[in-house]
């Protein structure tokens, strides 16, 4: 195994894999949870319902990749697949919240991996399982193997009771941070629209020497230093706010006698990074005026922008800087199998602050921190498809040094 740490890929691009075909088997990883609240529509009885898929190719493994993220099924996301087609084998499953992540708790999304670790492990009949976090995904992969390893999480950042607290978590044998950022609440703080004073109409009091998208503001990129400290102060400040405002309606509708009444509620402006216009902010490769969903002045106000609706509970564990309690770079610390970090080199997502700081909190040697040149966030391009084969070939070394994959 190696021990080696080696911050860029210095010995350069490994050999490309061999490519072959695989297939897909669908599957249900199924629990009971005795809960008197739905989060979630369709949900039946006390069933807690995961979607899975298996991709596999005829070779046998031992060892198996086990993918998911906050939204959806990652089994369908570009680099699953093409990883699946080196000969490994890839579980992308959704979490609980397959409609949606407007009432995801982070702590029920760590039981989800849980319970998908231990059946691959005991039904699918693996011996290693090896975390792999895509883009939202990387916190919580981290933080399940924190978790299973030291535990900390008592409570729901709620303050209510987790079966976090009475679940021995089986652990994992590694974990991969591909393409992540640190946190969900971190990364939708630095996206957050500085601008809005009003949280009901958004459009109502906002002030326009903080709007980017207002021609009339007089701050243009290259951002100085003080307006940038300043936007950032007003956005960790209107977390707080909304973060208190959640606090407040859970906290009356216990003092009414209703404890597991939720509110559910939007939030406007969540695609207002500074980093987006100017270039010159943690730079990297990344297309001036351009996000990962595209015009950002757009996705500022779009249904499907990051964090757009949401409920009391899960703005508190998933969104707020202040309450909520998976975030890579904490738990790392509590890690020690080992890890891989790979950095997209121009990722129109994730600050490259974030991988960075989740790298240098791992305290143990046996990481890799690998940077992707030309690569954007969802390898979205005609020009990326060179760079998702190579994304999977690093991965695919990676594991074989570490025994978790054949040559």
């Amino acid at each position: 195994m190696s021990t080696e740490t080696p911050e860029r890929w210095e010995f350069g691009m490994p050999p490309q894999i061999a490519r072959v075909k695989y297939r897909r088997t669908p599957y249900l990883v199924v629990s009971r949870e005795k809960s008197v609240r739905k989060d979630v529509y369709g949900s039946i009885d006390d069933n807690i319902v995961r979607q899975a898929q298996l991709l596999r190719g005829e070779r046998p493994s031992d060892t198996v990749i086990l993918a998911m993220h906050p939204i959806g099924s990652p089994s369908y996301l570009p680099l699953f697949p093409e990883l699946a087609r080196t000969g490994l084998h890839v579980i992308g499953s959704a979490n609980r919240y397959a409609v949606g992540d407007a009432a995801l708790q982070m702590e029920n999304v760590l039981l989800d991996i849980g319970a998908c670790v231990r059946d691959a492990k005991e039904r699918l009949g693996y011996e290693k399982v090896v975390l792999a976090g895509w883009s939202g995904g990387g916190s919580p992969m981290m933080g399940y193997q924190a978790e299973s390893e030291k535990p900390t999480i008592v409570r729901t950042a709620a303050g209510e009771p987790t079966l976090l607290a009475d679940t021995e978590l089986p652990v994992a044998d590694g974990v991969m941070m591909l393409a992540a950022p640190r946190s969900r609440h971190r990364l939708l703080t630095e996206f957050l629209d500085a601008s809005v004073t009003d949280e009901v109409d958004p459009d109502r009091g906002r002030d326009s020497e903080f709007n980017l998208y207002d021609p009339a503001n007089s701050h243009k990129p290259p951002y100085s230093p003080d307006y940038l400290a300043a936007y950032r102060s007003r956005q960790r400040a209107r977390s707080l706010r909304i973060t208190r405002f959640a606090q407040e309606k859970l906290e009356a509708f216990r003092a009414e006698g209703r404890p597991d009444a939720e509110h559910s509620f939007v939030v406007h402006g969540t695609m207002a990074d500074p980093r987006w216009l100017d270039p010159t902010i943690e730079p990297n490769g990344r297309r001036p005026g351009w996000s990962y969903l595209g015009d950002p002045e757009v996705a500022n106000t779009s249904p499907g922008a990051l964090m757009r609706f949401t409920t009391a509970r899960s703005w508190l564990s998933q969104w707020s800087l202040d309450t909520a309690q998976v975030d890579a770079g904490d738990a790392a610390t509590r890690v020690t199998k080992p890890v891989l970090v790979l950095a997209n080199g121009c990722d129109d997502a994730v600050p490259t602050s974030h991988p960075r700081a989740v790298f240098d909190a791992i305290p143990h040697g046996d990481k890799e921190l690998v940077e992707l040149p030309g690569a954007n966030h969802y390898f979205s391009g005609t020009d990326q498809r060179s760079h998702l084969a190579d994304a999977a070939d690093i991965v695919h070394d990676w594991l074989h040094r570490h025994g978790f994959a054949e040559s």
